[in-house]
């Protein structure tokens, strides 16, 4: 299995666009794509950053989200820090 990790900046007052976008639109596409297991998706709002691990069956398919990710347009006040595919060596 392999984690797609990603870290986002919220701009200051985007934070309910952002939570609204990733629910109505991120979610249920995230959800279809080809090996989806699961996600999380954090935000420490003193600082509006936020954070996501998704997990895929295969590196392949978490390396075509990562693709998707970049080459889609993030919500408004969003920015894309970082996305990268992770293995998973240990789950609890």
């Amino acid at each position: 299995m392999h984690a797609v990790v990603a870290n986002v900046n919220i701009a200051s007052g985007e934070f309910e666009n952002a939570r609204k976008s990733l629910h109505e639109n991120v979610l249920p596409r995230i959800t279809k794509a080809p090996g989806f297991v699961r996600g999380v998706w954090t935000i420490d709002a003193g600082r509006s950053v936020g954070t996501s691990m998704v997990l895929f069956k295969t590196k392949s398919e978490a390396e075509n989200a990562v693709q998707q990710m970049r080459s889609n347009p993030m919500p408004t006040g969003v920015t894309l820090n970082s996305a990268e595919v992770r293995e998973v060596i240990a789950e609890a």
